[in-house]
């Protein structure tokens, strides 16, 4: 007969989190293969019952890991936009907000090793599982659309000085970014991915006749 599915507590809940926190920072700082369980679980001070209790193998926990890196990711792109929404009646100007407003989030993070998890794990697609190489897809195909969006509005209202598509300006910002993290990393120079996206919105605006704010 089988047993009773564990319930969810407070405690277990912490517990959950601690790991996560700690397998997210150790990833960050060792890459998926330099992380074993056994640094996690003393990085996080979690006995190796707990771990089980909550993840059957490494790839659970790693599938989890972008899972909630991936959710997060899109919280912090919709409330962004919608951030650059109020300040703004204008699809080209929402955008040019939006790449100032993550300019000001990641100029407050000091931490070189913070961010870029996918980017983490992209060199390592060939043994990853096909659900973290999912997740990770459907995380960059969420911007490309959310983004995309936009620029198409932009385009029809402001044609751009060259041929480009909304498609490939969206997905031109996620490589901005995952870029970003991978040279803050190499150089362990937390500005790198604010000052690349300096140069993306000057691209824009330079690509854009940028309209009077409204």
């Amino acid at each position: 007969m089988p047993g009773k599915p564990a319930r969810w507590t407070p405690a277990a809940g912490k517990t959950k989190a601690k790991l996560l926190d700690a397998a997210h920072a150790l990833v960050m700082g060792h890459g998926l293969a330099g992380t074993s369980i056994d640094m996690v679980l003393a990085k996080a001070e979690v006995t190796k019952g707990a771990f089980f209790y909550h993840y059957k193998t490494k790839a659970d926990l790693a599938q989890a890991l972008v899972q909630r890196y991936s959710d997060r990711d899109a919280a912090h792109l919709e409330a962004t936009l919608a951030r650059a929404e109020t300040l703004s009646r204008d699809p080209l100007q929402q955008i040019l907000e939006f790449i100032g407003l993550w300019q000001d989030d990641v100029e407050q993070v000091a931490d070189p090793a913070a961010g870029g998890l996918i980017a983490s794990y992209v060199y390592q697609f060939e043994d990853l599982a096909p659900e973290i190489r999912t997740i990770s897809a459907e995380s960059f195909l969420l911007w490309r659309q959310r983004l995309g969006a936009k620029f198409e509005a932009a385009i029809a209202q402001h044609p751009p000085r060259y041929p480009v598509t909304a498609t490939s300006l969206a997905d031109a910002l996620v490589s901005v970014f995952e870029g970003g993290f991978v040279m803050t990393r190499v150089l362990q120079d937390p500005t790198q991915l604010a000052q690349q996206l300096v140069h993306y919105r000057n691209y824009i605006e330079l690509l854009f006749d940028r309209p009077d704010p409204l």
